[in-house]
């Protein structure tokens, strides 16, 4: 079992920047990848990051590429999400979660732990 938690949401101006947190408990954090995904009002949950077991990999949704970074401190058993350059349109609750194995996934029922979400509000 992972337990996942996340912080670090709020609300921002748009332009601004925001720093996500998700920190797991329960299996070893090393061994497994982990992802970011959101979920604005009325839309589908969609993929938004994902990074692997040691951090050596990441990928991006292309609605993020060159203002969001993923990274990893296996030390912390935590996950980031630095979102910089935000739009009105990253407005959504945003969900860390994990799969089971080590490398990146980023279809939603390819993760089998999910944290409970964070809100990230853009305003203009």
């Amino acid at each position: 079992q992972v337990q996942l938690v996340e912080s670090g949401g709020g609300l921002v101006q748009a332009g601004g920047s925001l720093r996500l947190s998700c920190t797991a408990s329960g299996r070893t954090f090393s061994s497994y990848a982990m992802g970011w995904f959101r979920q604005a009002p009325g839309k589908e949950r969609e993929f938004v990051a994902a990074i692997n077991y040691n951090g050596g990999s990441t990928y991006y949704a292309d609605f993020v590429k060159g203002r969001f970074t993923i990274s990893r401190d296996n030390a912390k058993n935590t996950v980031y999400l630095q979102m910089n350059s935000l739009k009105l349109e990253d407005t959504a609750v945003y969900y860390c979660a994990a799969p089971l194995g080590p490398l990146l996934v980023t279809l939603i029922h390819e993760y089998d732990y999910w944290g409970q979400g964070t809100q990230v509000t853009v305003s203009s």
